[in-house]
């Protein structure tokens, strides 16, 4: 299997050699159609000149005057019309003139066969060495046409740089590769870590430290998913924590059931106790009813999927209803009720707002002294709308404020446990508040008592 790694080197190393090809080929290309017109007219006019030069110079020997010319870095051909050939400086790969070129050149044309060279792809004719890549001029030794081919000498003219050249070409692709194997581990070892780490998270191991210093994208994953792995791992405590709290309230209305139901089989007792022992069973019972559909509730909300039905509707007139559902509890204690419910339209879910306030209220009644008051208000303002239940309860020690909402947490454990409380509707309550875009606010002084603030959009 191919390790991201080496994927990384051999792209790397792939995408330069493709680039050396193509800049190769562009090269060539600029050769062919800028400099070789250029090239051939610099070497014409450089033939012209050794032409006049022997011209105006006729006692000088044709053959050591080219002799020592070539020894500067230049190739002479020299043929006469008896076909004689003369060679001068370096030699020719390749002796490819036609005799017609060299006809036409002792006829007096000036031959340009560095112009005229044919173009191929790989092999840029600058550098390339055959007698018809020069230039041709006719002259005259001793009275007799002759033809004088000449080109430069690449090998003596750039043979050290060429070794030169090839030296730092060599060494910069040697470099290139060593660099790019370091840099890419370098760019490869967070992920590398990152790898082992979602390894670790996959067989549960959450406790993760990545120490990746860095500040790009590499470093920002890292971030990332240090936080996602500390969120799995406050999840999967709040799932154990879940887990053990619903079997232990499972728990204890089955071991009364289950403690009850064995003293009706095995003991006589009296009709009044058999009452009251079956009285109990049914509490449980309903207890444990009223928990399963609780957890159902809250395994619906927190999916989020297709959960609301949604309508338009007075939220002022439902919280009527509810309080006029909730009469015989308020006014069993001779609660006081302030109300303050002017008509306020919301656009949510008509059956779970209607659960919300009656969670809050029944909240309120339950832990409010007889005699005591409840105050409901509906204020508008701007877009939003705010509903307070107020009560003049037992209200809630500061220390338990910021827990009110979490999923079975009880302020008064042996109270609430005895009063049928399953910790799970306050944190029903803020779910569904939080689903129409909303949110609960809580406000308390213990003797004094309690404010929630639901505030929601409004049509």
């Amino acid at each position: 299997m191919k390790t991201l790694y080496s994927r990384i080197v051999l792209t790397t190393i792939a995408i330069m050699v493709i680039s050396s090809l193509i800049a190769f080929v562009l090269s060539n290309l600029y050769y062919q159609y800028n400099l070789k017109p250029f090239n051939d007219q610099k070497v014409t006019t450089m033939a012209k000149d050794i032409g006049d030069f022997y011209d105006s110079h006729p006692e000088t020997d044709i053959h050591d005057y080219l002799h020592h010319i070539g020894q500067l870095g230049y190739q002479f051909y020299l043929v006469n019309d008896q076909g004689k050939e003369w060679f001068y400086g370096g030699m020719f790969r390749e002796q490819d003139l036609s005799p017609e070129t060299v006809r036409q050149v002792l006829n007096g044309k000036v031959y340009h066969g560095i112009a005229e060279f044919p173009s191929e792809l790989f092999i840029t004719g600058f550098f390339d060495n055959v007698l018809s890549n020069s230039i041709g001029i006719p002259i005259q030794v001793e009275g007799s046409p002759h033809a004088l081919f000449i080109r430069p000498d690449i090998t003596v003219q750039f043979g050290e740089m060429r070794i030169f050249f090839s030296i730092i070409m060599v060494i910069a692709i040697l470099l290139s590769i060593l660099l790019v194997g370091i840099i890419t581990r370098y760019i490869v070892k967070p992920i590398v870590k990152l790898t082992e780490a979602t390894q670790s998270v996959a067989q549960g191991q959450y406790d993760i430290k990545l120490n990746v210093t860095r500040r790009d994208e590499l470093g920002q994953l890292a971030d990332h998913f240090s936080q996602m792995a500390k969120g799995l791992a406050q999840l999967e405590q709040m799932r154990q924590e879940f887990v053990s709290n619903v079997s232990h309230e499972i728990q204890s209305p089955l071991a009364s059931i289950q403690g009850f139901s064995q003293t009706l089989q095995t003991k006589r007792l009296s009709e009044e106790q058999q009452q009251h022992y079956l009285s109990i069973i049914e509490a449980e019972s309903r207890r444990m009813s009223q928990l399963s559909k609780q957890l159902l509730m809250l395994a619906s909300l927190d999916k989020e999927e297709n959960i609301l039905d949604k309508s338009t509707f007075d939220v002022a007139e439902q919280i009527k209803q509810v309080l006029f559902h909730t009469e015989w509890s308020w006014r069993s204690k001779d609660l006081t009720i302030d109300m303050s419910l002017p008509p306020t339209y919301v656009y949510g879910d008509h059956q779970l707002l209607h659960q919300v306030w009656t969670n809050l209220i029944t909240n309120s009644i339950k832990f409010t002294a007889p005699e005591g008051a409840i105050s409901l208000r509906v204020i508008k303002h701007n877009t939003q709308c705010r509903i307070e239940i107020s009560d003049t309860g037992i209200g809630i020690p500061p220390e338990h404020l910021p827990h009110i909402f979490n999923r079975f947490y009880r302020v008064d454990e042996a109270r609430d446990r005895s009063e049928g409380s399953s910790g799970l509707g306050l944190s029903i309550t803020q779910k569904i508040v939080e689903l129409h875009g909303g949110r609960i606010e809580v406000t308390s002084q213990p003797g004094k008592g309690t404010t929630f603030t639901v505030i929601l959009p409004h049509v």
